[in-house]
């Protein structure tokens, strides 16, 4: 299978020239967790995802996006799908631009991480359970916490999810980058929560995603690439016996042990 196959033409982009905030807006209209960076003629500069966004934290209104999109690997539409899944596992990021060819970097499409899973069979190799693959350290939060207090860990840990949970420890929902952006408070700096104006960030509940999608330690990895496309979420909670958070599962982590499988 090639990614012309399954990879969407003519993705939003932005040129290297606009500003930050127009590129927030984009993302908020069009529920991106990244855009394309082009030059004038159109052709691939680099990609910003929602982790650029959130770094970016001058409330400027003429900060421009030069500068901040960051290196992309390169896809071409007669690539093998494995091969440009493992361009994106090795580079961590979940779209990448897709470009005419390795001379002509003009951007054509746009391949990520859900349209693999969403077409690829999983290699026989592959784990099982959800697991052999979960993320095991879980930071939580409550639903009357700061989102500012959020955004600012989201920031320092590149998470790009957190649970929340309710005070006695039990999944109510999840808060996201794409969340942060759609709410439009990403005009605080990160100052913000160390000065004088802490409580005048909303409180998570006012922009949690909900319900809490939960999937059992034991559950199948098919299970996930299942829910993860069907609700088009991020990534699932996992949890065990007693109904507690034992761990986090992501669209990369299944990504990876695709990539994994076909390695083996």
């Amino acid at each position: 299978m090639n990614v012309s196959e399954i990879m969407t033409n003519g993705p939003v982009s932005i040129k290297e020239g606009e500003f930050v905030t127009r590129a927030r807006q984009l993302m908020r209209d069009h529920f991106l967790r990244g855009i394309v960076v082009v030059d004038e003629g159109n052709r691939l500069v680099g990609m910003l995802n929602d982790q650029d966004i959130m770094n970016i934290t001058s409330t400027r209104s003429n900060v421009t996006v030069s500068g901040y999109a960051r290196q992309s690997p390169t896809v071409t539409p007669d690539m093998d799908v494995a091969k440009a899944a493992k361009l994106m596992v090795q580079s961590k990021q979940n779209r990448v631009p897709v470009v005419k060819s390795t001379t002509d970097r003009t951007v054509v499409g746009i391949l990520s991480d859900v349209d693999i899973l969403r077409n690829v069979e999983l290699p026989k190799s592959t784990s099982k359970t959800i697991e052999a693959i979960m993320t095991k350290k879980v930071k939580t939060c409550f639903p009357d916490e700061r989102v500012s207090r959020v955004w600012n860990y989201m920031i320092e840990t590149d998470y790009t999810g957190i649970p929340v949970v309710s005070k006695k420890g039990d999944p109510i929902g999840m808060i996201t980058r794409r969340d942060i952006i759609k709410s439009g408070i990403l005009r605080m700096s990160v100052e913000d929560e160390r000065a004088t104006r802490p409580n005048e960030s909303p409180k998570v509940e006012k922009i949690m995603s909900t319900p809490a999608y939960t999937l059992s330690e034991n559950d199948s990895i098919i299970s996930a690439i299942k829910m993860i496309v069907q609700r088009d979420i991020g990534r699932v909670t996992v949890v065990n016996e007693q109904g507690k958070i034992s761990g986090i599962v992501d669209r990369q982590d299944l990504l990876e042990s695709i990539v994994k499988g076909w390695t083996e």
